[in-house]
């Protein structure tokens, strides 16, 4: 699917830049390993087959574009009608605090349709962030973590 028409701009460097979004646009195990990188999310990305299969699984990708380069991903799964799990946000650290991390969520809320909640587990470094674009903490969550053997 070609990129939708979503930009918003940036100003680095007295430079305006339009971002734009794409929903389920195709990208390779090697450009999402690069954005987790640059992004500073704690992800597998020495394990390109494990983000193959990261890919191929979730079942809505928005992407971030600056020109070709990719510089955010929010990846998640979902039925569209009861809920859906963001597994991962990510924008790379030189575009992070320019709104791109919540122009992705606003991308996938639109994408899921109101029927839908959206919830997600966060990164202790995060959870100072969720609160501030709309989410809410709550109590009742469960989780049965990976066996140790597995990383991230």
């Amino acid at each position: 699917m070609m990129p939708n028409s979503f930009p918003t701009t940036r100003h680095t460097r007295h430079i305006m830049q339009a971002i734009v979004y794409a929903q389920n646009r195709r990208i390779t195990p090697e450009q999402l390993a690069a954005v987790f990188t640059r992004s500073g999310i704690n992800r597998p990305v020495d394990d390109l087959a494990r983000m193959e299969k990261m890919l191929q699984h979730g079942n809505l990708l928005i992407t971030a574009w600056d020109g070709a380069n990719l510089v955010g991903v929010a990846r998640a799964l979902t039925d569209f009608s009861f809920c859906c799990y963001l597994s991962d946000l990510a924008v790379d650290r030189e575009y992070q605090k320019n709104g791109i991390g919540q122009a992705l969520i606003e991308q996938v809320r639109s994408a899921i349709g109101n029927d839908a909640m959206l919830l997600l587990l966060a990164a202790p470094s995060a959870m100072s962030y969720y609160p501030k674009v709309g989410f809410e903490a709550v109590a009742n969550g469960w989780i049965i973590p990976r066996p140790s053997a597995v990383a991230v």
